[in-house]
């Protein structure tokens, strides 16, 4: 197991590195100037050239890449060309937002998804296999923007009022804020990866809330989620519904599970011990795809939602011809996805003994 982890994690680095390399020429091949899009009608000749001196975009394209693979190497990942800040620290503020919302979204999904797909699978060609599969397909055809805009006007306009009542947007209720974990604690802010870690930290308001013991903050955020991660999640729930339906159709039609039965196990040991078990490879193969999907950032449920996540500020970066930021939220991503395949893969092992990974 740790032979074929070590193995995973090394072979980690070429994929990065191609995708750094992809995103790098993929980047610079897009129309348009960034100082003309930064400078608008000040941009001048002279002030373009200055610009592209500053920001070494003057140098040849493999001379500005391997002055950024060698800062990437260090752990600098550059200004942002807009913001003039690091783009470690606007990681560190974005990223925690999607993985609140990708936790919960999955949460969701597989949870819902996974009983969806057992009651029809076990009620095969019923009333509520027709019932639970046409939901799904219906599931999977809603756009995530018309979603994500029923659900506010249901919950936010309609509800309004009621217990029922759910916030349309943004992160927190006013008047509800981020403390800085280095200030709750009275400590000095450090530096390098243990800055970078402990930013990403106070920067979730889950995390930020259970440690400080402000668990008002905590029911704040998981309100504002609600919404969100239901929208976001719906397609995936449809997904791993009908994956688990069919996957354990398949297993329960096994000679094993007859001779189970037939022995006298108790009906709901027999499914849930034997049959689900051995169908859980392929749904938690979804599960991960999914849920590595769903990291890179939701764009249209970020955007209808005012979320603070990856998805609309890479968007961002990408409009403004913002490089490093495009740059840096590649690598961060193709490292989350990575290490989300890395967890599924040995998972397998686990769920089926059967599988040596080694």
């Amino acid at each position: 197991m740790l032979q074929f982890i070590a193995r995973r994690l090394f072979l980690l680095l070429p994929v990065l590195l191609g995708i750094l390399l992809v995103t790098f020429i993929i980047t610079r091949m897009v129309p348009g100037d960034p100082c003309y899009v930064m400078l608008g009608e000040k941009a001048t000749e002279d002030s373009c050239n200055e610009f592209k001196v500053r920001y070494g975009l003057d140098k040849s394209i493999p001379e500005q890449f391997a002055r950024y693979a060698a800062n990437l190497v260090q752990g600098d990942f550059g200004t942002s060309i807009k913001d003039r800040r690091a783009i470690s620290v606007i990681i560190a503020e974005r990223l925690p937002m999607t993985i609140e919302l990708t936790l919960f979204a999955m949460l969701f999904a597989s949870i819902a998804g996974v009983i969806l797909g057992i009651i029809s699978a076990l009620n095969r060609n019923s009333a509520a296999d027709t019932f639970t599969m046409i939901g799904a397909n219906i599931g999977v055809s809603m756009p995530v923007f018309w979603l994500g805009l029923l659900l506010a006007y249901i919950f936010s306009l309609l509800l309004k009022g009621t217990p029922f009542y759910i916030p349309p947007s943004g992160r927190l209720s006013a008047g509800v804020s981020l403390v800085p974990l280095f200030k709750v604690w009275g400590i000095q802010q450090p530096q390098g990866f243990a800055g970078f870690l402990l930013s990403l930290v106070s920067n979730s308001a889950i995390l930020n809330g259970l440690l400080t013991g402000n668990i008002q903050l905590v029911k704040d955020a998981l309100w504002h989620l609600i919404l969100p991660a239901i929208a976001v999640g719906t397609i995936s729930m449809a997904v791993i519904a009908r994956m688990t339906r069919s996957s354990l159709l398949d297993v329960l039609g096994q000679d094993y599970i007859r001779t189970a039965r037939a022995k006298g196990l108790v009906y709901r040991s027999v499914i849930l011990r034997h049959a689900l078990r051995n169908a859980l490879i392929p749904i938690v193969t979804i599960i991960g795809i999914q849920t590595g999907a769903l990291l890179s950032g939701a764009v249209l449920t970020e955007t209808i939602f005012s979320l603070p996540g990856v998805g609309s500020r890479m968007v961002e970066g990408i409009l403004s011809r913002d490089y490093p930021i495009v740059q840096g939220f590649a690598v961060v991503i193709a490292f989350i996805f990575v290490f989300t395949n890395l967890i599924v893969d040995v998972s397998y092992a686990i769920l089926d003994p059967r599988i040596r990974l080694d």
